[in-house]
């Protein structure tokens, strides 16, 4: 029988990536749902392709638009937030999580009712509700498989092993477009410079972060969240080839080394046939050729975001959802070019400090009106914030 499979943010470069396995094996599985945004005519060819049961754009104005791309086609089309989660709701054995931002939280919740397999690249899932999500799981007796590339490193060098026997987890940072920049030449930095990532394919939003140093930020609290590492014991080092995807440091002085290629179908393959191994049709590295790999300390004075996260895992709470919300604000002002690359962490750190002393952010409940309810907040402030400031 056909794996019922669930994408959301099939547009996105995960989402695509995703496909591009599915479709080496398309008889293996049964498309129930396919997500996206703005791209409709992909979607629509997508769904047409892999004969979808759905596709949801994400914008409501779209719908006629997508019905017309479908025309004939027999997949079902639908828009907005209430489709999204109509689409969850559809018994699925295995979910990809990949729309961007705290808009996959609910989508992804939902689909962990159906007991399934859960592929988490959305992070900021876990970010804002890590307690909630992993609990969720926990019970519906499904599976959470982390899809971001040092995250997925760090689950396989732990299988067979004892989480209790870490005595580090290191994840590693290529440092963006901006990683050999000097520091006052960041202040002048255009969304069009930060979009150009030196060695992942990626989208805007994303490739942006990681310039920034926010993907990273949030891959610590991630990390935190899905492993149950004490923040103490995460940190992050510069690699600029990107090939050692994370180090796990055990107590015995080990150190476990996932290498592989820049190619997130790596990581994506692994969650797809895990707990299987199956070939991946990514670059087989040759280290004689590669010659040489180069690791140096992150700078959280270069990049504030890395000690905000800190801040944010010190904290726990809501802090993780006002940190997200805060941060993806702070990027639309930037893209917006209403605030200036390293005002963004400024922009969060003023939302952040501003909180903490009008809510009990480290003893609220981890619920998801809670979690729902401070994201929207925080963006407020955050707006308050970048208008003083332009």
């Amino acid at each position: 029988m056909p794996r019922k499979v669930s994408i959301f943010g099939a547009t996105g470069s995960i989402g695509q990536n995703t496909l591009d396995l599915i479709r080496r094996d398309i008889n293996t599985y049964e498309i129930i749902a396919l997500t996206g945004g703005a791209n409709v005519e992909q979607l629509a060819r997508d769904a047409r392709e892999l004969g979808a049961q759905v596709a949801v754009t994400a914008y409501d104005d779209r719908l006629g638009e997508l019905r017309d791309a479908l025309g004939g086609s027999g997949v079902e089309a639908a828009a907005g937030a209430h489709a999204l989660q109509e689409a969850a709701e559809r018994p699925a054995d295995w979910v990809m999580s990949a729309i961007v931002g705290a808009a996959g939280l609910k989508p992804g919740l939902t689909a962990l009712r159906h007991g399934g397999t859960l592929a988490l690249a959305n992070k900021e899932s876990l970010v804002t509700a890590g307690p909630l999500l992993m609990a969720e799981a926990r019970a519906h007796g499904a599976q959470v498989l982390p899809v971001d590339s040092e995250h997925s490193a760090v689950f396989q060098a732990l299988v067979g092993e004892d989480v209790g026997a870490v005595e580090r987890i290191v994840i590693t940072a290529s440092g963006g477009a901006f990683r050999d920049w000097p520091l006052e030449k960041l202040k002048t930095a255009t969304p069009e410079q930060a979009s150009q990532h030196p060695n992942w394919a990626m989208g805007q939003r994303i490739t942006i972060d990681s310039a920034s140093m926010f993907n990273k930020a949030l891959e610590l609290i991630e990390t935190h969240e899905y492993f149950g590492i004490s923040p103490d014991r995460i940190e992050a080092i510069m690699h600029p080839e990107s090939l050692v995807h994370a180090l796990v440091c055990f107590c015995d002085g080990a150190i476990m080394a996932h290498v592989g290629p820049h190619d997130m179908r790596h990581a994506i393959g692994y969650a797809l046939h895990w707990p299987e191994r199956r070939d991946l049709p990514v670059e087989r590295l040759n280290l004689a050729r590669i010659g040489a790999l180069t690791f140096r300390a992150a700078d959280e004075a270069r990049w504030p975001a890395l000690r905000l996260a800190r801040e944010v895992m010190q904290t726990g709470g809501l802090a993780g959802a006002v940190f997200n919300a805060a941060k993806e604000s702070a990027l639309d002002g930037f893209l917006a070019r209403e605030i200036g690359f390293t005002q963004m962490p400024e922009i969060v750190e003023r939302v952040l400090t501003l909180m903490s002393v009008d809510y009990s952010l480290s003893s609220a409940q981890i619920v998801l009106d809670n979690v729902l309810e401070m994201d929207r907040v925080a963006r407020q402030y955050a707006a308050e914030a970048i208008r003083a400031v332009t």
